[in-house]
């Protein structure tokens, strides 16, 4: 995996580079400190994984990963932060970043590189309980518009309250393989691209819904 790291404090960027590359799966293939060098560098090396900080001198990290992702909107880009701030959070959840995780949980970042390496998305869990304040709107919402059947916006209700497939299945008297179908459906419809964005779309539009 070819990681690109971003993070404005040299002894910071010294350390992770150390910590990641213990691991022979993870090469760091550069190392910039900030916003505008996380773009370029993106830019040059096309990395599997973007791992940067979010508060950084000029350009922050949340700025230059809306522009990488404007450009680039299969870019998987993983936040490492000590700042738990709500408007971050949201900032980062909008832009379509892959991960944001704590620096704090150290012992997370090799893990949540390589599940964000693999298409995955990675939010702690104190981050996902957030959720349901954090992206609250206040314009009405109609889910009908995007054709979702009955069944359809039932088990989004239950993967949003945070059920596997399993238990969905089992609550609802259906089969796993047909709930990962449902869910299929459901993904394509509303055009997102996985389980953390659809539980995300959910909790910012529920309060809202005439579903």
């Amino acid at each position: 995996m070819r990681v690109v790291l971003i993070d404005d404090d040299a002894l910071v960027v010294v350390s992770l580079k150390a910590i990641l590359e213990a691991n022979a799966d993870i090469e760091v293939v550069a190392m910039g400190h900030s916003g505008e060098e996380a773009i370029n560098l993106y830019e040059q090396y096309k990395p599997d994984v973007l791992l940067m900080d979010i508060r950084m001198n000029g350009m922050s990290g949340l700025s230059a990963g809306e522009e990488i992702l404007g450009k680039h909107n299969d870019a998987r880009i993983l936040y490492l932060t000590t700042f738990m701030d709500d408007e971050y959070i949201v900032r980062a959840l909008n832009i379509g970043a892959r991960g944001y995780i704590l620096k704090q949980d150290f012992e997370g970042i090799v893990p949540a590189l390589m599940a964000v390496a693999k298409g995955q998305s990675v939010f702690g869990q104190d981050i996902v309980e957030k959720l349901p304040c954090l992206m609250s709107k206040k314009e009405a919402f109609d889910y009908k518009r995007f054709n979702l059947t009955d069944k359809e916006f039932e088990i989004m209700e239950e993967l949003a309250a945070g059920e596997s497939n399993k238990e969905i299945a089992t609550k609802l008297f259906l089969s796993e393989g047909t709930v990962r179908n449902y869910i299929s459906t459901i993904l394509e419809k509303l055009e997102l691209r996985d389980r953390t964005q659809l539980a995300i779309f959910y909790y910012k539009n529920k309060d809202n819904s005439v579903n």
